[in-house]
């Protein structure tokens, strides 16, 4: 998909969609948080070819969403300056989430976070 400026917005509001229907609201708001960084990342940092796949995943009471890009450079983690608007992307994502990562993917790398879900299975 080539992203915009709503794209975030309706990534926002389909993983709302799947997680209510998976009876996992609990993880909601740090899913969203999360999503909304790594595509915010593609935006920023991809600007010249901003296309990327997201993939909503649920493996038994886990959440994963994955952004794929087409950027083959590595992630470059930061350590945000004073008040800078920038550079906190990826601190809140490892905070909000239980686990990330990043790896290559064929012509660009995969930014991942999986979230679990405590509320009672359905």
């Amino acid at each position: 998909m080539t992203l915009g400026e709503h794209s975030v917005g309706h990534f926002r509001r389909i993983l709302r969609m799947l997680l209510t229907s998976w009876d996992m609201t609990d993880v909601r708001d740090a899913a969203e948080l999360a999503l909304t960084e790594l595509v915010t990342n593609v935006l920023r940092h991809v600007p010249q070819d901003p296309h990327c796949t997201v993939q909503i995943l649920r493996y038994a009471r886990v959440l994963r969403v994955e952004v794929t890009d087409r950027s083959p450079s590595p992630l470059h983690a930061r350590t945000p300056e004073g008040l800078s608007e920038g550079g906190r992307g990826l601190l809140l994502v490892e905070a909000v989430t239980d686990r990330w990562g990043a790896a290559p993917a064929p012509g660009g790398k995969t930014v991942w976070f999986e979230c679990e879900a405590k509320g009672d299975e359905r």
